[in-house]
């Protein structure tokens, strides 16, 4: 039986996946007429995405760091802090009809989840490797249903004409809520390695991590099926727009439709998983995601590019928190591994869509995308990666030695 104090901890971890999902969604679904209210080019937006870029750099690169140092807690409060306020921010740049500003509540937002979502993952498979069982899809299925959610209203919004700006603080004013109630129930000094022991204060398990293949080989898995998630999330609602000529409200209902289908994938992976395995369920993830991207690349139907979403949604579901559990269980200092699988997971996520931009404005965002086609099937090949490592089997029992006697050919009669 769990108790108490974990319950309530793996319910407070739901809530900080919620909040982020809730919030990318958010101003996601609000992106044409933010464009709108900038004036600005594809090209152009993209340079506003690399205020995104610059932020989720700075914090998952010095995620790591400020947990072994800090611990969980301290970094996943400062994280969600940044994403909340950065809604206001956005708000804010697209009353103004404001760059700068705009890119700077980016550039928060970027912080805020780059460092904060990699201490709450490695929050999260503590909780798993306490409780034994599969958590890890669940949590990121609750940043999914948070997506679901915040693009529900964000296509209300559209819909009815509602301000961006009074959309997004109401989002960070709800997020403040939960917030508030998710932090008292995580404990201090989870992840925390440097300051706890004088002896091994300066030492870091990263050099010896990095040498490990299998580990680098579950990264590469992390970064192809966090950039499929990361792409729709930054670009699916232009790219229904601008790419196959959909309304904003209808661009921005597939969006909802993809981020539903990462919600069922993620909560329902639990079953495929415990019966098949990783590795199979990671290659028929990436196969999944490869054949929709294909259709949404190729097909010129927009009816049929809006159903490949749900195969490209379902597909890039759970190859990043299954790889997150292969990377907790791939061996010693599992906080240090879950770490650097997260960072190459949150680059990809975070800092991989607003490059597509600059190709987009080029080839267009069709064009642009076969970049994620071609590394997503990449995944199918490296999916054996996330197995768990098999233990060695003991030595068969052999025949009794012989006497010395009977060795030499002597009988004693």
């Amino acid at each position: 039986m769990t108790d108490l104090a974990t319950r309530r901890r793996r319910t407070a971890l739901f809530l900080f996946f919620l909040m982020p999902g809730l919030s990318i969604s958010s101003w996601v679904t609000r992106t044409p007429d933010i464009r709108d209210q900038l004036g600005a080019s594809t090209a152009q937006m993209g340079i506003v995405l690399f205020g995104l870029s610059v932020g989720s750099m700075l914090g998952v690169l010095s995620s790591g760091a400020l947990v072994a140092r800090f611990g969980t807690r301290p970094v996943m409060c400062a994280g969600t802090a940044l994403v909340i306020v950065s809604m206001a921010v956005i708000g804010c740049g697209a009353l103004w009809s404001s760059v700068p500003v705009v890119m700077a509540g980016l550039f928060l937002f970027g912080a805020g989840m780059g460092g904060g979502e990699v201490a709450v993952n490695i929050d999260g498979a503590e909780v798993e490797q306490i409780t034994g069982r599969t958590v890890l899809p669940t949590l990121h299925g609750f940043f999914s249903l948070g997506t679901v959610v915040g693009a529900s209203l964000g296509i209300l919004c559209t819909a009815v004409g509602f301000p961006v700006h009074w959309h997004l603080t109401a989002i960070a004013v709800v997020t403040a809520a939960m917030f508030a109630h998710a932090l008292r129930a995580i404990p201090h000094g989870v992840g925390r390695t440097r300051g706890t022991d004088p002896g091994t204060a300066e030492k870091s398990p990263r050099p010896a991590v990095l040498k490990d293949r299998r580990l680098l080989l579950i990264g590469g898995i992390v970064l192809t099926m966090a950039l499929a998630e990361g792409a729709a999330n930054d670009w699916l609602p232009l790219l229904m727009v601008d790419g196959h000529g959909m309304d904003p409200v209808l661009g921005s209902a597939v969006y909802a439709g993809f981020a539903a289908a990462m919600a069922i994938g993620r909560f329902g992976g639990g079953f495929f998983i415990n019966r098949y395995g990783r590795a199979p369920v990671v290659r028929a993830s990436a196969l999944s995601a490869a054949l929709g991207l294909a259709v949404v690349i190729f097909a010129d139907n927009p009816l049929l590019a809006g159903a490949a979403v749900l195969l490209w949604g379902l597909g890039a579901s759970l190859g990043f928190p299954l790889a997150l559990s292969a990377a907790g269980d791939s061996g010693p200092d599992s906080a240090a591994r879950v770490s650097l699988v997260a960072m190459i997971g949150y680059v990809a996520f975070l800092v991989g869509p607003p490059g597509l931009g600059f190709l987009g404005d080029h080839y267009g965002l069709r064009a642009a995308m076969t970049v994620v086609l071609v590394l997503v099937a990449v995944s199918v090949f490296l999916a054996p990666a996330v197995n768990a490592p098999r233990e060695p089997k003991p030595p068969a029992p052999g025949p009794r030695p012989a006497p010395a006697g009977e060795r030499l050919g002597r009988t004693d009669h």
